[in-house]
């Protein structure tokens, strides 16, 4: 059976032999590939769109790569629907797994095909995503923080949400098209059925990057006390001005608290460059620090790989996804998985990862209160602590079972293919 998967990042391997910077995202999906290859009776192809000039073919241990060239993967192409062509004849899939609704070059492929079957997995549902894209911030916070960079870039906040409802519209074609959809969520599955009252839905949870299976289990008495790590925190969705608010209430008990986040910094101005290229978020947070007397409890900690994520998971006291929306972040997976006591906004689909205060903690995310008294919980109760640990690991390794979920994969890829 051959499976051709259409992705929104280039893999590590043709990464390298491109001599392009390899994405930090996508650790699910290499998981996945590394279980599937070990099927004999399951051959893999990889595509995706790149920055380059030329169509791009590699075999790289086992797994054929192409690369279609693309200037602008925001915009609908119809030119690569030539290419989708072109692919399709040199490697006749059986089925087409396209990873993703959030781009519009898998779409192009949909509309090239004349017999192929489709199967869409759901990441996020950026169509219904928009609707949260301020996470709380009023217009006027939005409008007094526009910089010299969003209006070069035309890419304000406000603008960055019309964005997402283009690529929304992309997103319902994916789903009515497709005819056959892959998510991991009551509420993926919602708004999928929603979209396509027709379209077949399977669940299949996810896998983790491999190092967060292996790597040892958080320690209280390895930690570093009254530290937050939070995965991302680039735009408003990802809800860092609400975990500022919440750390404000609770700095006077816990003056050396930390929060560390995962990334470029946001913040960063020490020269007129940076001051140039600074967000309307980055600024609006920038001057939320100032505001709430942060400064010294924020650190960014520059692009992470994989083991330096899974060292900042560990040295961490509680792991934090304040999410305006989500439908299952990896994020909180690996932090179960590790063991990392977490703390999750209520929304889209985190409700199914997290069982409240036994897997994890679930909080509304305007309630920045609730959250600051959870961080106090965790902070003061050890013993309860040391139970999120121990049954959010459980909870994750079922959950993300490697076995498991590659047999679920294979199983929905025989379905759409039987006859």
């Amino acid at each position: 059976m051959k499976i051709l998967w259409i992705t929104n990042i280039v893999f590590p391997e043709p990464s390298k032999t491109l001599n392009i910077p390899a994405s930090v995202t996508g650790g699910w999906m290499y998981g996945l590939l590394e279980q599937i290859k070990k099927e004999k009776e399951i051959d893999i192809a990889v595509a995706t769109v790149y920055g380059g000039s030329d169509y791009v073919f590699f075999d790289i241990c086992g797994v054929k790569y192409y690369l279609l060239p693309c200037d602008n993967n925001l915009r609908y192409n119809k030119s690569l629907k030539r290419l989708w062509k072109e692919v399709f004849q040199s490697y006749m899939p059986d089925l087409v797994h396209i990873h993703g609704t959030e781009f519009p070059h898998g779409l192009a492929c949909i509309h090239s095909s004349k017999n192929e079957k489709f199967v869409v997995s759901i990441q996020g549902l950026v169509s219904v995503i928009e609707r949260y894209y301020y996470a709380g911030i009023s217009l006027t916070g939005i409008v007094k923080n526009i910089t010299i960079r969003d209006v070069v870039k035309r890419d304000t906040i406000i603008n960055a949400k019309k964005k997402f409802i283009k690529r929304g519209w992309y997103e319902k074609e994916y789903i009515k098209k497709a005819g056959n959809v892959i998510g991991r969520t009551e509420w993926d599955k919602a708004h999928t059925k929603a979209i396509n009252k027709s379209v077949v839905y399977y669940h299949c949870d996810e896998i983790l990057r491999g190092e967060f299976y292996v790597a040892k289990k958080w320690d209280i008495n390895n930690i570093k006390r009254n530290t937050i790590f939070l995965s991302q925190a680039g735009y408003p969705i990802k809800g860092l001005h609400q975990v500022l608010k919440a750390v404000s209430l609770i700095k006077d008990e816990y003056p050396d608290i930390k929060i560390n986040i995962a990334g470029t910094s946001i913040i960063r101005a020490e020269n007129i460059k940076d001051k140039i290229r600074i967000s309307g978020y980055g600024l609006y947070i920038k001057r939320l620090i100032k505001k709430l007397k942060l400064n010294e409890n924020v650190i960014f900690k520059g692009l992470l790989n994989e083991s330096e994520m899974r060292r900042e998971y560990l040295a961490a006291h509680i792991f934090i996804c304040p999410s305006s929306i989500e439908n299952s972040p990896n994020s909180v997976g690996e932090a179960q998985i590790l063991g990392v006591p977490t703390i999750a906004a209520n929304v889209g689909g985190v409700q199914d990862m997290i069982k409240h205060h036994e897997t994890g903690i679930l909080y509304r995310f305007e309630e920045v209160e609730m959250l600051a008294e959870y961080i106090r919980m965790i902070f003061t109760d050890d013993l309860f602590a040391m139970k999120l640990s121990s049954q959010g690991i459980m909870s994750a390794e079922k959950r993300h079972d490697k076995i498991n979920n590659v047999t679920e994969m294979i199983k929905i890829y025989k379905s759409i293919c039987s006859p």
